[in-house]
């Protein structure tokens, strides 16, 4: 796992080991983020995240697809991209893609999160 270059706020995941550390490391709440270099939806989304004051795991689908299959079997969920996880306690607690991801509801849902702690 490596600070990626662009953007401070983003932890690049490309294994199921690096995806372990970061849900391990982070308190609260944990934002995940699937991504697709290839596709002008993700990269909308992916401004919308470069927004969030948080850590953001980055899961780009194309150099880590077992993560984001991971993602699916673990959470339950249809691979989308661009696709936003929020994970408490090893539970899927919030989810959005496409169109649907904006910085101010994924920082509305984990400030929700953290006041129900």
């Amino acid at each position: 796992m490596r600070q990626d270059c662009m953007n401070n706020d983003f932890v690049e995941i490309d294994s199921q080991e690096s995806l372990e550390q970061f849900l391990t490391a982070s308190n609260g709440a944990t934002v995940l983020f699937k991504h697709s270099n290839m596709c002008g939806v993700s990269s909308r989304a992916y401004d919308e995240m470069a927004k969030l004051k948080e850590p953001v795991g980055l899961i780009t689908v194309q150099k880590a697809r077992a993560v984001s299959d991971e993602i699916e079997k673990r959470w339950n969920v249809a691979h989308e991209t661009p696709q936003v996880l929020i994970i408490r306690d090893g539970k899927l607690i919030w989810d959005a893609s496409h169109f649907l991801i904006k910085a101010d509801a994924v920082e509305a849902a984990v400030r929700q999160m953290s006041s129900e702690q």
